[in-house]
């Protein structure tokens, strides 16, 4: 295998390392575990959301400041090993979790930690794309990055699900205790969901590391001078976003509909848990439905976006997603899209499923898609930056979705209700993408004078 092909692969592999994070702990594992701990739908849905939206005000405050650091710094390999200290230590202390012991504050301070270093770590390898390849491979890039990385979390959530996740019978999906002597009644192999999370991140980062060599440019800055340099350059790009059209419209568009994706994938398995009943095993089959769909559909959205370019595939996967909020909100255990259920019937559950395909197909595109045009969007000489504008506008409302979703859901004492804010969330940003140029607007970017790059 070639330096070049190599490197991809390198690149692949933070996204196949990365991604149980979002699978085993955001969504599938980890967050109905502490709904069935704390006996209460609605309670564990609020107290989600609020936990992850303090993360996001974190992120969103430092993200941009981190990338003008990293581009006039020039390297982005140690702020990536940095970070990935933040993503082990947090996953792996949710072990403490126990529900004989359970500290809901602590629980979402370990949560947080963790989620912090993997969108930090997210930004400075997001920034690499545009050096892998061709500019018409960026989509492809983008794409097969996410496809690889969904099918890491597939394989995780699979062997999480065999060996280690119990139900209520205490016994995992095989029928078996889980390994290593773990015990079934104080929940020790859903728990270790955790350090199998930090074990996984560390284990698969090492490709990373072997095969992702980036030189650093010429001119590059000390860490202290370029803390110091970073921050001026901040203030005038923020200044003059309102000027450059295309990009601020696409971040604003960004923010609002990734954040409303975040809601769906932090809330999903709480809301299965609350109003459908499903147990640990049950969402985790729920889960192996929607990753291999995400897996498949990112493949297939960055082929789209390298034929049709990331604008239309982004606004095909927010109308749909829209329908499948939408859907959510008439969804219970008594009703299906107003329509009347048995007690007994299979329906909402069914209903559920494809719901859930839907989700991970439909996000799996946007994401990639969306990583794909804020390539388009930025100037190459500021693209770590350009990702941590990125980031903020992915983290600057990221207390939005989670904060509107448990404000709603106290009111209404409903978690139909509390899903109602995503759907306003995906429209909204479907709306702004309007004023986005499809292949970005280069001549927005006027850098000043001593940012201009070396020749």
């Amino acid at each position: 295998m070639g330096a070049a092909r190599k490197r991809i692969w390198g690149w692949f592999f933070f996204d196949w390392a990365s991604q149980p994070y979002n699978t085993l702990l955001l969504t599938f594992i980890f967050g109905p575990y502490v709904a069935e701990v704390l006996g209460d739908g609605s309670r564990a849905q609020a107290a989600w959301g609020y936990g992850v939206g303090a993360a996001g005000v974190v992120i969103a405050l430092l993200a941009p400041f981190l990338g003008a650091m990293a581009d006039k710094g020039g390297s982005r390999i140690p702020w990536i090993a940095l970070f990935s200290v933040f993503y082990v230590i947090g996953a792996a202390s949710l072990w403490f979790a126990a529900p004989g012991d359970f500290d809901l504050v602590r629980t979402l301070v370990f949560f947080a930690l963790g989620l912090i270093g993997m969108e930090f770590a997210t930004i400075f390898t997001n920034a690499m794309l545009p050096t892998l390849g061709p500019a018409r491979e960026v989509g492809r890039l983008s794409g097969s990055g996410w496809a690889f990385g969904y099918l890491g979390g597939l394989v995780a959530l699979v062997v999480m699900l065999l060996f280690f996740a119990e139900s209520a019978a205490g016994t995992t999906l095989l029928g078996i205790e889980p390994l290593f002597g773990l015990d079934p009644a104080e929940r020790e192999g859903t728990r270790f969901v955790g350090p199998f999370t930090a074990l996984w991140f560390v284990v698969f980062m090492v490709p990373f590391f072997l095969w992702v060599r980036e030189p650093r440019r010429p001119g590059a800055l000390p860490p202290g001078a370029a803390a110091r340099a970073a921050w001026p350059e901040l203030k005038a790009t923020l200044r003059s976003l309102p000027r450059r059209p295309s990009l601020f419209s696409f971040l604003g568009a960004s923010m609002l509909y990734r954040d409303a994706l975040n809601g769906f994938y932090f809330f999903g398995g709480i809301f299965a848990a609350g109003v459908l009943g499903w147990s640990v095993v049950d969402l985790g089959v729920f889960g192996i439905l929607a990753v291999i769909t995400a897996a498949l559909f990112a493949w297939v959205g960055g082929r789209a976006d390298s034929h049709f370019g990331p604008k239309p595939v982004i606004v095909v996967c927010l109308l749909v997603l829209s329908a499948l909020a939408a859907t959510v909100v008439f969804l219970s255990r008594e009703s299906v899209l107003g329509i009347a259920v048995a007690p007994d019937s299979r329906l909402p559950d069914i209903t559920f499923y494809i719901v859930g395909a839907g989700i991970g197909a439909a996000g799996g595109a946007l994401q990639s898609a969306s990583r794909s045009m804020m390539v388009r969007q930025a100037a190459p000489e500021h693209i770590t930056e350009g990702f941590g504008l990125y980031a903020l506008a992915g983290k600057a409302t990221a207390f939005l979705a989670p904060l509107l979703v448990g404000v709603v859901t106290d009111a209404t004492g409903s978690q139909q209700a509390g899903i109602v804010p995503l759907i306003a969330l995906f429209l909204a940003g479907l709306f702004l993408l309007m004023w986005t140029k499809p292949d970005g607007a280069r001549d927005e970017w006027i850098l000043p004078p001593d940012s201009q790059p070396s020749r």
